[in-house]
């Protein structure tokens, strides 16, 4: 059995400090209690990863609205049935604070028999009509009885949207629809949770003009990961095969690990087309099946070492099966069993919401077609758990093939897969806060600048060592006048970097075009994206929050490069304890990289961060793990439908050739050697040219 090629793991090491689970005089973790502090919002919007506490926080919030801010009732809206078992009741005042969280059986919808669209909708109208405090019910049954009951049903209600990353800007997204009436009409309160604001099709989740209605209380990754008491170590790695998966799979799956196994889409490349197969295989290849367990539906395996597996099958149809599995799993008293469960073989569940404290490997196979929905399936790893120290998601992906089809589709896989990485590497960093170098500067309280401290003629990376924040200096850096693009820059960065590296020209241009001009995708492409995204702000703004954006991409990219390439980089077989063994990533080692490159340059402006392609290591991490033939073959799918200058591009062109003439005194030369001058200067020229033929036309 060959060991699968491995694109080398994102890892960080975070310092276990035990603040994200401690808990205030009122039971409120550090998130629940920042977002408790804006309970007065009308439109808040949490932003926190799986297993912050969103669920609870909510529970606070919503208690306070119907006690203490006059509204009448509160809907609690989910994705899926099995998420409304994070809504049952709980004791809150245990905990110190000064009411429990009840929901009354019958109103919890999710635990109800039936289709979302029928009687559970006419619950609803019942609910309504009550005076019960509390609903639980899927997003489903909300859009339901939006559509029959109409907007005004919900008056002087609190409406909770858990996973708020379904609704779209789209109008074609009901969902988002709904939330924009509610928001027009003006007469419910709305809370938002996700642990992703961002969607796998790059669609807004949000219009501008509603978004920035909403108050945002942000946790990141970093928060949460850095305080909590047990984990300290994530990893995350992409591997290829060649073949069959189910050939490949023990030498990604470690029988020891607790594992949720997520096997390809039907309709994906990687499916054998048999997923009852491929479950039965699995189960082959970890040992001798030993029978099914009777109370709970689990798989019997017993393993070569002795050891007997209990095992979740999560795939196969048959509804008396799967239903049985599904409720052994959500049994709250063995909610803290570590022996409950050993692997969970999944295909469309246990991912969002689901609720596995001991989960240790998320592997899945073939590419997930949505970055959010691998931020969700990362996120069943990253539960705090009694003596579980590390964590990893591992994806296998099918290798390039040699027929042309399959190559492109390969090929289109292998770049999802590099852009879910940078957009891990985005979501995992510490948070920036960047401000322009300046002689009048000081250094600012709570921020480490080192052991010489704080030096006003050079260069200046300060941290804060309670948040993990980064505060850097960047020459010809422009600062947010609006309090909106203020808000962007510290809220929002993850989400523009989300949009660029799912933009599929950009990633193919950055990783496979010899001639790239960098400028290309860190002014010109960026700067659009900012600008469809964010229209109603000015042209300067605009600027503002472009450069913030592809200086955190950057920087991150830079610190990974300064520390040896990647931070914690493992090429070993992720199903041996060789990974283990290596010396462990220090807490502080990206901060570390990013500091160095940082102080390293004379000066550190943004013309030297927009000089520096976005794709460059994951270019470098490519070529270490790929043949050159396989690399050549790649490059040439993406050279063959590649056009050298669109319109668009050269308006976009021109646009930052007047931006170059405002500060230089004239326009760019076609005649530069520098290669972002000339390149400018072509885009004028294109347009020049295509005005000429219009007019001679």
């Amino acid at each position: 059995m060959s060991k699968p090629p491995s694109v080398p793991s994102v890892s960080v090491t975070y310092a276990q400090d035990g603040t994200s689970t401690k808990a205030n005089a009122l039971g409120m973790r550090p998130m629940q209690e920042r977002a408790y502090l804006k309970r007065g919002e009308q439109y808040l919007l949490i932003k926190s990863p799986p297993a912050s506490g969103k669920s609870r926080a909510l529970m606070f919030i919503a208690l306070d609205k119907l006690e203490n801010q006059g509204l009448k009732q509160a809907l609690i809206v989910v994705p899926e049935k099995s998420i409304g078992s994070s809504f049952h009741n709980e004791p809150l005042s245990q905990w110190g604070f000064w009411a429990d969280w009840q929901v009354e059986p019958r109103w919890n919808l999710c635990d109800a028999p039936g289709e979302d669209n029928g009687g559970k909708v006419n619950a609803v109208q019942k609910f309504l009509a009550s005076e019960a405090q509390v609903l639980v019910c899927t997003h489903a049954t909300f859009r339901f009885a939006v559509e029959k009951f109409g907007i005004e049903a919900f008056d002087d209600r609190l409406i909770a949207v858990d996973e708020f990353h379904h609704v779209s800007s789209n109008p074609d997204n009901r969902l988002g629809d709904h939330i924009r009436q509610f928001m027009t009409r003006n007469k419910t309160h709305i809370v938002a949770m996700t642990g992703s604001y961002f969607r796998g099709d790059a669609e807004a989740v949000l219009h501008p003009e509603d978004e920035s209605r909403f108050d945002t209380v942000t946790y990141t990754y970093y928060e949460q990961l850095n305080g909590y008491q047990y984990l300290k170590q994530l990893d995350i790695g992409y591997y290829f095969y060649a073949g069959s998966y189910t050939d490949e799979i023990m030498q990604v799956l470690n029988p020891s690990e607790k594992t949720i196994l997520h096997i390809p889409n039907v309709n994906s490349r990687e499916s054998t087309k048999d997923k009852i197969r491929e479950v039965e295989h699995i189960l082959e290849e970890l040992g001798d099946w030993q029978g099914t367990d009777p109370s709970t539906g689990f798989q019997l395996v017993e393993t070569a070492d002795g050891t007997v597996l209990k095992i979740a099958d999560l795939v196969d149809d048959d509804p008396g099966k799967r239903d049985k599995v599904a409720t052994a799993l959500k049994d709250s008293s063995q909610k803290n069993n570590r022996d409950h469960v050993d692997i969970i073989i999944a295909l469309g569940m246990a991912k969002e919401g689901f609720d596995w404290i001991w989960c240790e490997h998320a592997l899945t196979i073939g590419y997930r077609s949505s970055l959010t929905e691998i931020v969700q399936i990362i996120g069943r790893a990253t539960r705090d758990a009694p003596g579980k120290t590390r964590a990893k998601f591992t994806n296998l992906i099918a290798e390039p093939d040699a027929s042309e089809a399959a190559v492109t589709e390969a090929v289109n896989d292998t770049l999802k897969a590099i852009a879910a990485s940078l957009l891990m590497e985005q979501v995992l960093a510490p948070r920036f806060e960047f401000r322009p170098k300046r002689p009048d500067n000081e250094a600012t309280p709570g921020f480490d600048y080192g052991e010489a401290g704080y030096d006003p003629d050079g260069g200046n990376v300060g941290v804060n060592p309670d948040t993990g924040q980064i505060q850097i200096e960047i020459g010809g850096l422009v600062e947010p006048k609006s309090p909106e693009a203020q808000r962007i820059c510290r809220e929002d960065l993850t989400e523009l970097v989300a949009a660029f590296v799912q933009d599929k020209p950009t990633i193919e241009r950055g990783l496979f075009d010899d001639e790239l001009v960098p400028e290309e995708l860190t002014q010109v492409r960026m700067g659009k994206i900012v600008q469809e995204k964010f229209p109603e702000l000015e042209q300067e703004d605009q600027e503002v929050v472009r450069q913030h954006a592809i200086a955190a991409l950057n920087l991150i990219q830079q610190g990974k490069q300064a520390v040896g390439e990647t931070v914690g980089t493992y090429e070993t077989n992720p199903g041996t304890t060789s990974a283990d063994d290596a010396e462990p990533t220090r807490n502080t080692a990206l901060i570390d990289g990013i500091k160095r490159f940082a102080l390293s340059v004379t000066d550190l402006d943004m013309d030297l961060i927009d000089r520096i392609n976005p794709f460059g290591e994951a270019y470098a991490i490519l070529a270490k793990t790929m043949s050159e033939e396989r690399l050549k073959q790649v490059a040439a799918v993406i050279a063959a439908k590649r056009i050298n200058l669109s319109v668009d591009e050269a308006r976009e062109l021109a646009k930052r050739a007047i931006r170059f003439k405002q500060e230089k005194g004239r326009l760019p030369s076609i005649t530069a050697t520098d290669p972002w001058e000339k390149r400018m200067a072509e885009g004028v020229a294109f347009l020049q040219r295509k005005v000429k033929e219009e007019n001679d036309g």
